[in-house]
């Protein structure tokens, strides 16, 4: 196995940054590393997201939490909002307590950190807090530059065109 493990950052305004995530959590379980997969803001009973099937059936954990945002269903209180990212932080911080993770993918904690659900400085901490082997990927748009200076890597995902400017909705099986 692996002894450091690092920081990973997957941000921008294009898409793939989830998808780049599950490639890297996808790769490490093909080699025996024991992955989990913490969502933020993604709702698979809505949308049936197929990653999440495919990733389970690869022996990924997968853990979802706050599965809805404000920002798409207007009926959210953001302050319940903010409790539920809270309790997935907290979450994540007893993960780190079991040194058989070898890594965990923080997928959209950066919008929650964006949108103000939770405070840099909270996900800050928790950066510290990682174990030395645990390899951590956060994605999502909108890191911050101190989130960004903390990471080992940073992947700026950059739209150029997007199908979405045509009209073209989400298609089941590509983007979710």
């Amino acid at each position: 196995m692996k002894n450091k493990g690092l920081i990973q950052v997957y941000t921008g305004t294009g898409k793939g940054k989830s998808t780049a995530a599950i490639g890297q959590a996808v790769r490490a379980a093909g080699h025996g590393f024991k992955v989990g997969f913490v969502s933020f803001f993604k709702d698979p009973e809505a949308f049936e997201y197929g990653e999440y099937k495919s990733l389970e059936k690869l022996g990924i954990k997968t853990f979802l939490f706050a599965k809805k945002h404000p920002h798409f269903d207007k009926k959210l209180n953001p302050a319940d909002v903010r409790q539920e990212c809270s309790r997935e932080l907290e979450f994540v911080k007893q993960l780190f307590q079991d040194p058989s993770w070898d890594m965990l993918v923080l997928d959209e904690i950066n919008i929650a950190v964006r949108d103000g659900f939770l405070k840099e400085e909270e996900v800050l901490s928790l950066l510290e807090t990682k174990p030395e082997k645990l390899e951590l990927v956060l994605t999502g748009r909108g890191a911050t530059e101190k989130i960004m200076e903390k990471a080992d890597l940073v992947s700026e995902v950059k739209e150029v065109k997007h199908p979405y400017t045509k009209g073209i909705k989400s298609r089941k099986g590509i983007e979710y």
